[in-house]
């Protein structure tokens, strides 16, 4: 079972600044923020165009449906986006990264949701403009949800800040839903300890044990290329982040951090847990073995005893006896004890 997955794109390869975009899913929708300290108006607009964005508010344009390779392309001739940045934003098997040009700094990364057991990765692209910030997803559902609240219940200092303080709010919402998914991949790391250490597993252990350290790989992928992102971003030198925006950029690149750490701590314990699952399958098979062994010792010389008195030998005086069975049996028995008390000393039971 597969505990990940991600929408791919239909073909790797091409000519460089080629757009082949994803499979078709849902149609293209564009949804417009506009905000200052005293307003904000949110809207659903057809198409793309310079005259939507205003002056003197912040401009957030969230696109969904990057299989739209000619919507993506419209939006990269008006803001004057580069190829290769066009073809970035259309390929979801891109690696996390980010880039900065002369009117525009872009950022990629992978946003991350449950999907009933499977952990969903769908590609978000943000570009940050003079006045505006871009994103571009490839599905309806995002992390933003939270950043959305904010803006229109004039929470906290966004309706106050420039674009480049959405930008951020933006990353860092994508970044602290990474928390909740290590969160909830803990509490079946914990369950699993428990059951491990109390040896009541299961036969379908291994391969939970297996799905585990899949998704804690994929985990790791995913997160690691933004050390390098934001490590970079807070020390950028671009008149769109202010000085101000570096400092929350550099929070983030701690929370980073903190995930790292989370997914080594996960992986060790994963490793331990697999080690301990095995030694556990060893001890039990060894107490198997030790019972039959001793079972085995105990019948040796019983099976010698009935051997001898089992030939077809016409002379055999026991035989001819009254109590000679029964002494047998009786022989039989008290050397079965003998041996149980001499393995119980020897502390082999």
């Amino acid at each position: 079972m597969r505990r990940f997955s991600r929408i791919k794109s239909s073909e790797i390869g091409h000519t460089p600044g080629t757009l082949h975009g994803i499979e078709k899913m849902i149609d293209a929708e564009i949804e417009l923020i506009q905000f200052n300290e005293a307003s904000v108006e949110r809207q659903s607009v057809e198409e793309f165009s310079l005259d939507l964005l205003t002056a003197d508010q912040v401009n957030w344009i969230n696109i969904t449906g990057i299989h739209d390779v000619e919507l993506v392309k419209e939006v990269g001739k008006a803001i004057k986006l580069h190829p290769l940045t066009l073809e970035d934003i259309t390929n979801t098997r891109q690696r996390p990264k980010k880039e900065e040009f002369d009117n525009y700094i872009i950022t990629i990364l992978d946003m991350l949701s449950y999907q009933g057991e499977y952990i969903q990765s769908e590609q978000v692209s943000l570009i940050l403009l003079e006045n505006s910030v871009i994103t571009f997803q490839e599905a309806h559902g995002d992390d933003f949800n939270p950043v959305r609240v904010r803006i229109e219940e004039n929470k906290g200092q966004i309706r106050k800040k420039g674009a480049d303080y959405l930008y951020y709010s933006l990353l860092d919402a994508i970044v602290d839903n990474y928390f909740h998914i290590l969160e909830r991949n803990e509490e079946v790391l914990e369950e699993l300890d428990d059951l491990v250490v109390a040896a009541k597993t299961g036969p379908d252990t291994l391969e939970i044990i297996q799905d585990l350290k899949q998704e804690i790989i994929f985990l790791r992928k995913t997160i690691w290329p933004l050390n390098t992102i934001f490590g970079n971003l807070y020390r950028v030198e671009s008149s769109l982040l202010s000085k101000e925006t570096d400092y929350y950029l550099r929070d983030v690149y701690d929370h980073i951090g903190q995930l790292m750490d989370e997914i080594d701590v996960g992986r060790d314990m994963l490793s331990n847990l697999l080690d301990i699952y095995l030694s556990n399958k060893s001890n039990k098979m060894n107490e198997v073995m030790q019972f039959l062994t001793v079972i085995s010792t105990i019948f040796i010389p019983l099976t010698f005893i009935a051997g001898v008195y089992g030939m077809n030998f016409k002379y055999m005086p026991e035989l001819e006896q009254k109590i000679a069975y029964p002494a047998v049996m009786l022989l039989m028995l008290v050397i079965a004890v003998i041996q149980l008390v001499y393995f119980k000393r020897k502390k082999w039971l």
